[in-house]
């Protein structure tokens, strides 16, 4: 896809940014996060959270034909994952439109942030996803991450198992 632009999020994405996600969400996680939550997820909430908090780390959209179709968040430090001490970044998000898959947006988003880290000094990042995501977790792998560790999530009201993907940058 030549005519992706990366760019930095600007309130007017935020809808488009929580759609993907919703819609995201509800087809790679079918069979894998209950049912009940996937369909219960409420946009204009997740919209009012988002913006409120939007500003507070890394976080851009991939835009084709001046629609986005993909966003990634991060943030150049452990904050959230402290139980592993040797990273110092983190790629928190990594969603592409579900109709957009396999078509090198993914891998462009990712990309950037590694670049953004690298002029950053930064040394070594963590992502996590779901143990059970398969299609994210080959993705991932191809990137270059090792999984390093696993540790139960709470999602809804069930816990699910996450794994660790580690990056030397």
């Amino acid at each position: 896809m030549e005519n992706i632009i990366i760019r930095k999020v600007e309130e007017k994405d935020i809808s488009s940014v929580i759609d993907i996600q919703i819609e995201s969400w509800r087809i790679s996680y079918k069979g894998i996060i209950d049912n009940d939550f996937l369909n219960s997820i409420n946009r204009n909430e997740r919209i009012k959270n988002r913006k409120k908090d939007y500003k507070e780390c890394g976080f851009i959209v991939a835009e084709l034909n001046n629609q986005v179709v993909g966003f990634c968040r991060y943030i150049d430090n452990n904050k959230f994952t402290q139980d592993i001490s040797d990273i110092d970044c983190e790629l928190l998000a990594l969603y592409v439109a579900p109709n957009l898959k396999y078509s090198g947006i993914g891998t462009k988003l990712f990309e950037f942030v590694i670049n953004e880290f690298k002029n950053k000094n930064k040394e070594a990042m963590v992502l996590w996803c779901l143990k059970d995501n398969e299609p994210s977790k080959k993705f991932y792998t191809k990137m270059g991450g090792k999984i390093v560790k696993e540790k139960p999530i709470k999602i809804g009201d069930k816990e699910y198992l996450e794994v660790a993907f580690r990056y030397n940058i």
